[in-house]
């Protein structure tokens, strides 16, 4: 039984509008629009739905809207599947849809599987140079003026019980741990092998349920800046970025989203295999963040936001002092 990834999310919204034109600048495609619907999707065809909070008929949230509504994890195959829904059919939640079964999580999340309908993709990346490998040759690193996310990466959750949510994913699921704050927070991935996190689990000191923030791959740490600088000429808020999490390697940066939480830019995770052992952290801002910019960047003058621009054609072109 294989679960590879996220498929879908549903976002229940209080201004479709402003949800609307907040995806558009992010970078997804826009693929149908029926009344009180709309729906995007990354290059490889994860899919982000997004509903009218008011229209009846959807999955509750576990807080109210605008919040996660619904997260679809795509499988393997047909036989996994078939192993899938042989496990949960004991679930107290369990329904059949056909083509998706599901179920709720210990914290109330609503849960469904389908077979994966992403698209494997062949992107040409440049490579990065450093010291002992030379891999791009008479070839500029790239420049981005906006982001098109190639896959929803992982999503994040307060939960009020870490440890049973945390053992339903493992247990009932076969997420794999991939590092942890002791009754705090885990890092799971869906596989073995693959990148450090799909989910990560956060309770705080004072317990609550809800969405944290969704992230969205990117090619590299250049669209990570460029996707970044783009939301910003357009004038969403920045919450913190970009950066780099030390815990997983990755560079992100962070934006305050209308449909709920936060949303993230990511690039250059870690990949991870059976051979890796978890790890376990204290948590604090340090760990969070090995280096971060509070307010971003600004994409017009390209200099942390409020800072002055450059005046002269070259950075050393000032007067002397």
């Amino acid at each position: 039984m294989r679960i590879v990834g996220i498929d879908e999310l549903t976002f229940g919204v209080k201004d479709l509008a402003l949800a609307q034109r907040f995806f558009t600048d992010w970078g997804l495609n826009p693929l149908s629009s029926v009344e009180g619907q709309l729906e995007f999707e990354t290059l490889n065809g994860a899919k982000v739905r997004l509903i009218d909070g008011s229209v009846e008929g959807f999955a509750p949230g576990v807080e109210p809207d605008p919040t996660v509504r619904e997260v679809v994890w795509g499988v393997a195959d047909a036989s996994s599947f078939v192993a899938l829904k042989q496990r949960l059919q004991s679930q107290p939640t369990y329904f059949d849809h056909g083509e998706r079964v599901g179920c709720s999580d210990p914290s109330g999340l609503r849960l469904a599987f389908q077979v994966s309908v992403k698209k494997t993709l062949n992107l040409s990346v440049p490579a990065t140079n450093n010291w002992s490998s030379r891999a791009r040759v008479d070839q500029r690193a790239p420049q981005y003026e906006r982001a098109q996310p190639v896959d929803i990466g992982h999503v994040v959750f307060f939960v009020k019980d870490l440890n049973a949510t945390r053992d339903f994913y493992l247990e009932t699921l076969g997420f794999v741990l991939s590092d942890a704050y002791p009754d705090r927070g885990a890092f799971l991935r869906c596989e073995p092998r693959g990148g450090h996190h799909d989910l990560f689990l956060l309770q705080l000191p004072q317990p609550r349920q809800g969405l944290n923030h969704v992230a969205f791959t990117v090619r590299d740490h250049h669209e990570v800046f460029g996707g970044g600088m783009h939301m910003s000429r357009q004038g969403w808020t920045t919450e913190l970025g970009p950066g780099r999490h030390p815990i997983s390697s990755a560079i992100f940066w962070y934006f305050e989203s209308p449909a709920g939480g936060l949303i993230e830019y990511y690039a250059d995770e870690d990949e991870l295999t059976e051979a890796w052992t978890p790890r376990s952290f204290t948590p604090g801002p340090t760990m969070f963040a090995e280096w971060a910019i509070t307010g971003g960047i600004d994409g017009n003058t390209r200099r942390q936001t409020q800072a002055q621009a450059p005046t002269g054609q070259f950075l050393t072109d000032k007067p002397k002092p």
